[in-house]
């Protein structure tokens, strides 16, 4: 019950859902739910049909409740993202459009959520609440890019119609307001391990308070003397402690096993520039804009993420191509080297890398202004089509 109740107010805290709507189960000895509902017994019989151990099922907040539920409504029974965090996790968002024991068993057999006009989303978890977290939370993320990705092409092309405007234009009401921040992050240039691992942690917990992260998606590290401190692959950026791990410059640990799968990239931007700290974030209009490209007929249309061949900015910054890892179209090839005359660098559908010397003060207010001139931008090309 205390995992489950860590979680739910995880939900709350990150906008994805409102005060007493999700309902969470968890089976350990037995099944536990969160509170008493009428949809508690059909879902019962989930847990017995799937192998998992944990699920939640709600309505999300707004802005995504208007979304999720005007993409299931305008699409053919499955919802496809294009941002690299759904083609690499989620792969596409499947519909159900009766709440029923069979119509949610057979789609959850297939992948790791299921959306159902007029009652929410129902994702799971076969090891812990969090996977069922991760994934809601991944769910309204895919969404939110691609309703705003999908408005921005529609304006363009003439093909914004009456009841998509509608929509876009209640959504707006129910935007946060652009983020801010005042106050300064833990000051280097330090000089203890200890330090390191605080300063990370507390630039990690900021970025998710202010939703420039979402999930657990995003990584961050710091070079201290030979060794590199990273967070760990799949943790949760607000919850470091015992997450971060120490990898020597030279390669002789084995920490990386469990590293970030991004930690070629941090390698080579440490050892290739002055910068110690690196933090990445997935900033929705960063995000956004780095999906809206002017060039039609390209020959690497629909592998723009992969190998995007040519130069491109958005408010300034460059936008780059590349997958995590370290195969033949990683980040370490294309990142390292647009971050050396710049605040940052955008990755096609990814996210956002932003970099300093000493400490994570710049990178994590370069973040926060890259994100917020990216928001203007969006609604100055929305405004400038109208």
């Amino acid at each position: 019950m205390n995992q489950i109740r860590i979680y739910e107010d995880k939900l709350y805290k990150n906008g994805l859902a409102d005060l007493g709507m999700p309902l969470l189960g968890s089976l350990d000895a037995y099944l536990v739910w969160n509170r008493d509902h009428s949809a508690c017994a059909p879902l019962e019989n989930v847990f017995e049909r799937l192998n998992i151990n944990a699920l939640i099922f709600s309505q999300p907040a707004e802005p995504y409740r208007s979304i999720i539920e005007y993409l299931a409504e305008t699409s053919s029974g499955v919802i496809l993202p294009q941002d690299c965090e759904t083609r690499t996790f989620l792969h596409d968002l499947p519909i159900a459009y009766q709440f029923t024991e069979d119509a949610i068993v057979s789609t959850l057999k297939e992948r790791k959520s299921v959306i159902i006009p007029g009652h929410g989303i129902i994702t799971y978890g076969t090891v812990s609440i969090e996977q069922a977290f991760v994934t809601f939370s991944s769910v309204c993320f895919a969404c939110f890019v691609k309703f705003f990705c999908d408005a921005l092409l529609n304006s363009k092309k003439g093909k914004l119609d009456d009841r998509q405007q509608q929509v876009f234009d209640q959504v707006l009401k129910t935007l946060d307001p652009p983020v801010s921040f005042d106050r300064s992050l833990l000051k280097g240039p330090f000089d203890s391990e200890t330090k390191v691992y605080a300063a990370i942690q507390e630039a990690g917990r900021l970025a998710v308070e202010h939703r420039l992260v979402d999930s657990f998606f995003g990584n961050i590290s710091f070079c201290y003397g030979d060794t590199l401190f990273i967070s760990q692959t799949g943790s949760s950026l607000d919850n470091l402690k015992s997450c971060i791990d120490p990898c020597p410059l030279d390669g002789t640990s084995c920490a990386s096993i469990t590293a970030s799968s991004e930690l070629p990239a941090h390698l080579k931007i440490v050892k290739n520039t002055e910068n110690n700290a690196i933090l990445h974030g997935h900033p929705k209009f960063s995000v956004i804009l780095s999906m809206d490209c002017e060039i039609e007929n390209c020959d690497c249309s629909g592998k723009c993420h992969i190998k995007c061949p040519h130069e491109r900015f958005v408010c300034g910054i460059p936008v780059v191509s590349g997958e995590a890892g370290s195969g033949p179209h990683g980040l370490y090839k294309t990142v390292p080297k647009a971050l050396k005359n710049g605040p940052g660098v955008i990755v096609y559908g990814h996210g956002l890398f932003t970099v300093g010397v000493d400490d994570f003060n710049q990178p994590f207010k370069n973040l926060l202004e890259i994100e917020n001139n990216c928001r203007r931008e969006y609604f100055n090309r929305i405004k400038n089509l109208g």
